[in-house]
């Protein structure tokens, strides 16, 4: 009995080693979009085709819609 309690201990230490490799990868993919997405917007303000307010409007505009679908969505209508 212990071997198979060692072998699913064992099994399970891989599968946490495996969902944190996971993690560490989405978390190096997400610095990697966020990254470009930075780059992308600072040439697009440089290059005066936005300005750094109506990137602010728009963020606070996305935000609020945003946050109201997910409120319906958590409240929807009786």
């Amino acid at each position: 009995m212990k071997t198979k309690t060692r072998t699913n201990s064992a099994s399970s230490s891989w599968e946490q080693v495996q969902l944190v490799a996971k993690l560490a990868d989405l978390k190096e993919e997400h610095y990697r979009t966020v990254l470009t997405l930075s780059a992308m917007l600072e040439l697009l303000v440089d290059k005066n085709v936005i300005t750094r307010d109506e990137l602010n409007a728009k963020a606070e505009q996305l935000d609020a819609e945003m946050e109201s679908l997910i409120s319906a969505s958590l409240h929807p209508m009786p």
